[in-house]
């Protein structure tokens, strides 16, 4: 039988942060720290298991108030990431057990809901899924759908403007934040790439939920920036990035 296991600070080292297990990386390490810090606030990872013990996939979500994304929410749990790890696992309902997990947890703390951001775009899962579940659309802005599972009556769910955040990063900006573990990785190979190319790139790091709920990009917790204009929303590769640079330049 299938077992779903929340992950604590007490158990962290067992069940390990699903995305990234090996203890030596940095983003493990950058990741375990936004962990800690931010369990007190509510959030949690729950770890989907096999029969065997196998890890299947995970589901994190938190506290709309604490959301490392651009949402309004009142009193909703909000869901950051979802993923099922292998190809052979997904179509077997194994989401659909982690999205249950989640609102039963909403349903136990009074919630009035859940939500989740959805996009047809990598880094962020899809909607179908969720509408299966019984959520239903109540915003949409760009290419990016806000979802709600009610269990309450609740004002509206908005997504903000985050496009109107942009004018503000000028030069060459990397925001991103230890929310996943990927993308110290990340800042660091674009920081070495841009350096190659003789662009001043600034990174900051996006050290509190508040600050991803106002930044340029809908996945709150990275963007790529060139004077204003948004290149990615996304943890990319070197190759991506360079790639980049050959559309929009280096000045």
């Amino acid at each position: 039988m299938k077992s779903i296991v929340s992950v604590t600070p007490e158990n962290v080292e067992a069940h390990s942060l699903f995305c990234v297990r090996n203890k030596k990386n940095p983003g493990y390490t950058k990741k375990l720290a936004w962990f800690l810090r931010e369990y007190p606030k509510g959030l949690r990872l729950k770890i989907l298991q096999d029969e065997a013990g196998r890890q299947v996939g995970f589901i994190e979500y938190t506290p709309a108030e604490q959301a490392w994304r651009p949402v309004e929410a009142p009193n909703h749990l909000f869901i950051h990431c979802m993923y099922i790890y292998k190809k052979e696992d997904k179509g077997k309902g194994n989401a659909s057990l982690l999205i249950a997990d989640c609102i039963e947890d909403a349903r136990k703390q009074g919630k009035a809901g859940v939500a989740v951001i959805t996009s047809d775009g990598p880094w962020i899962a899809a909607k179908n899924i969720f509408l299966k579940n019984g959520f239903e659309m109540v915003d949409q802005h760009g290419g990016f759908e806000l979802l709600r599972y009610p269990l309450e009556a609740s004002p509206a769910l908005r997504l903000p403007d985050w496009e109107a955040q942009q004018e503000h990063y000028q030069g060459w900006q990397l925001l991103y934040a230890n929310q996943c573990p990927w993308h110290q990785k990340c800042a660091e190979e674009l920081l070495g790439s841009a350096t190659e190319e003789g662009i001043s790139l600034q990174l900051k790091e996006i050290t509190n939920s508040e600050a991803a709920r106002k930044g340029p990009s809908a996945f709150g917790t990275f963007a790529l920036a060139k004077y204003g204009q948004l290149l990615e929303y996304h943890y990319i590769s070197k190759t991506r990035f360079k790639n980049i640079l050959k559309k929009v330049g280096t000045n």
